[in-house]
């Protein structure tokens, strides 16, 4: 990966990098079905106002305008359109617009490009595709649910050519009840503020806990002991009503918390931690949330993150409360090429390339490749009766591991250029070794 890209922040992969990120989608794809999780695709824009609707957010969202637009409409027009910068919102909208033709609990997953306009750098793109699961219920989603995904995600990612991970997860309520019990009103503000945490230090934060919110040294100390909880089973609960703070919500989110974690460890032991300073900036979550780190890797940030949210999607009287995560899946391919954890075999899918002795062969060349393609046998047929010197040369540097000869009285032969072998064939039977019939993906 050291080609430096025309147009900064949207990236595009070699033929042999792309075969690992479809490794990778394949994976993915493959884990959420076996989970009874349904595809689906939704559009790339939405309007200002369905991607802004609840609150702003630290995202510079791309507006969509055509070069010979007369229309003066501008980004503070809510029916102006917009380039979606995650799945979740467009996900609600399609939930409410097409209810009536769904069953729920709705279980899905949607692997789509997303666009948000950000400094690029590593582990950040402006282009970008995601992996998202949700499951959506009409009226309550049971918490359980919420345990359920934890699982999925943790066996999604262990599926994949990644070194150790951390699937580290809070509850908002359990946040917001602690800070609402030591005297902190503005609770979507400080979650905000904890949310820095990683990036500006606890003295920061501290400072802004106090000189945005009113804070005392002593809620901000607090707040910070909070934050500061991490265990790889349910000891957490000990540890925070150690703090000798009350509050209903804050029991609420404990016991959601313990329910996660406690299922979460017996399933991916040494995978899941509770992290008390996860917050999670986006307004719309209001239960538990999840962020992902790869082990030796933390400054790529969170590579799965998402949450809960009760109130994201509404009908009237009808609301579609939810949980999901998201998986960014060009930032973890990214990182899979630069420190190369996983590559292919080879840049093509093809295996076998039909030589031609003359021009006059051409045709009699594509039955053999019929035959061959017939049983999964992905074939090209050469372009010109060249010396078959240099035909091999082209399937050598096109990674084709066989070439195959027709002899002048009908006879087959094949050879595997890689170790010089040459043995009859029949293009009604013949196979290559399972490992060669498609590029396979090496893990390091």
């Amino acid at each position: 990966m050291a080609r430096t890209a025309s147009l900064s922040g949207f990236p595009e992969w070699l033929p042999q990098e792309r075969l690992v990120e479809l490794h990778v989608l394949d994976t993915l794809r493959r884990t959420f079905e076996l989970h009874g999780f349904s595809s689906i695709e939704t559009r790339a824009v939405e309007t200002v106002g369905q991607l802004l609707r609840k609150g702003e957010i630290d995202k510079e969202v791309y507006g969509l305008s055509r070069l010979q637009d007369d229309d003066d409409a501008g980004k503070d027009d809510p029916s102006q359109l917009a380039l979606h910068f995650d799945l979740t919102v467009p996900f609600a909208r399609y939930v409410v617009e097409n209810a009536g033709y769904l069953s729920f609990p709705f279980r899905r997953y949607q692997i789509q490009k997303v666009w948000r306009g950000e400094r690029p750098q590593e582990g950040r793109s402006r282009e970008f595709t995601q992996a998202d699961i949700d499951v959506v219920a009409d009226g309550v989603l049971p918490f359980r649910y919420d345990v359920e995904l934890a699982l999925v995600i943790a066996e999604a990612l262990t599926a994949l050519p990644l070194p150790a991970f951390k699937l580290r997860i809070n509850n908002r309520k359990l946040a917001e009840g602690f800070y609402r019990g030591i005297g902190l009103t503005d609770t979507a503000g400080v979650l905000r503020s904890i949310d820095k945490l990683e990036k500006i230090g606890a003295g920061a934060v501290a400072g802004l806990l106090k000189s945005e919110l009113g804070a005392t040294d002593e809620q901000a100390a607090k707040a910070l002991a909070l934050a500061s909880i991490r265990t790889e089973d349910v000891s957490f609960v000990a540890r925070v009503r150690a703090l000798g703070v009350t509050d209903e919500l804050l029991e609420e989110g404990l016991d959601e918390l313990e329910q996660v974690i406690s299922a979460a460890v017996a399933r991916a032991p040494g995978s899941v931690v509770a992290d008390l300073s996860i917050a999670r900036g986006l307004d719309y979550y209001t239960g538990t949330v999840y962020e992902t780190v790869l082990v030796g890797h933390e400054a790529l940030g969170s590579i799965c993150s998402g949450g809960r949210y009760d109130a994201l999607a509404a009908k009237g009287n009808r609301t579609f409360p939810g949980v999901g995560l998201s998986i960014g899946v060009t930032r973890l391919v990214s990182r899979i090429l630069s420190h190369e954890l996983a590559t292919a075999s080879r840049s093509v899918p093809t295996a076998v390339l039909v030589t031609l002795a003359d021009e006059d062969g051409w045709m009699a060349a594509q039955d053999v490749a019929a035959q061959l393609r017939a049983r999964g046998i992905a074939t090209e047929v050469a372009a010109k009766a060249d010396k078959f010197g240099k035909q091999i040369k082209y399937a050598d540097r096109r990674g084709i591991p066989f070439v195959w000869f027709t002899e002048p009285d009908g006879s087959h032969q094949v050879k595997d250029i890689r170790s010089g072998e040459q043995v009859p064939a029949d293009p009604a039977s013949w196979m290559p070794p399972a490992a060669d019939l498609a590029p396979t993906i090496t893990i390091s």
